[in-house]
């Protein structure tokens, strides 16, 4: 009987521990279950979350590189301009003090007769061969973009005419070029020497009465 006893109660012993066994198993199935599913929940949020930052690196480093282009082009730009303008004007100050020169030439020519048949030979040769320079000269000027600004008749522009004095007259608007002391120089579009003008002042008639 005691024997009995003893074996149910090893028995009931035996079917706890395997009871026990079998759910510690199913606990940690299900723990293993639950630890699984939350790694690879946490694996994809990061993978989803360092995916989202290389795309704002990218566009970062997308937008840095387009201004850094944008700036590139710019300075190539400025560049060209720069060498273009340096082409054109970086001889202004030689051409002013040049011009200069060639209005003195051109004085002397005006200086001499009109009537040349009574000057000897030789002189007139000289002569000829002067006026044949000045067409040169003119013509390299020409040539070289550097225009001559002779404004006789034109309405006065202070942007390329200075003027000198004005001449009290009825016959022309007011304000119009009516004489030309020293034409001026543009080159290419840029002023070199203003042309030194008289521009014509209207005639009041308190003037004409002190005149009469």
């Amino acid at each position: 009987m005691t024997e009995n006893k003893e074996a149910s109660e090893i028995d009931d012993e035996d079917e706890k521990a395997v009871e026990k066994d079998t759910l510690g198993a199913k606990i940690y199935e299900e723990t293993d279950d639950v630890d699984s599913s939350q790694i690879e929940k946490e694996v994809e949020l990061s993978t989803e979350e360092s995916n989202e930052q290389l795309l704002i690196k990218i566009e970062e480093l997308k937008d840095q590189l387009m201004r850094t282009l944008a700036e590139s082009e710019n300075l190539r730009k400025r560049t060209i301009k720069e060498i273009d303008q340096a082409k054109k004007y970086s001889h202004i100050s030689f051409v002013r003090d040049l011009v200069s020169s060639v209005d003195n030439f051109k004085r002397a020519l005006d200086s001499l007769p009109e009537d040349k048949a009574e000057l000897p030979e030789p002189i007139k040769n000289l002569i000829i061969g002067l006026e044949i320079v000045e067409k040169e000269i003119n013509s390299t000027f020409e040539k070289h973009n550097l225009k001559q600004i002779l404004p006789l008749g034109e309405k006065f522009d202070y942007n390329f005419h200075q003027a000198m004095f004005e001449v009290p007259t009825n016959e022309t608007e007011p304000g119009t070029v009516v004489e030309v002391s020293q034409k001026g120089y543009l080159l290419y579009d840029r002023l070199v020497r203003p042309a030194m003008v008289g521009i014509s002042k209207k005639i009041e008639n308190n003037d004409l009465e002190k005149e009469n």
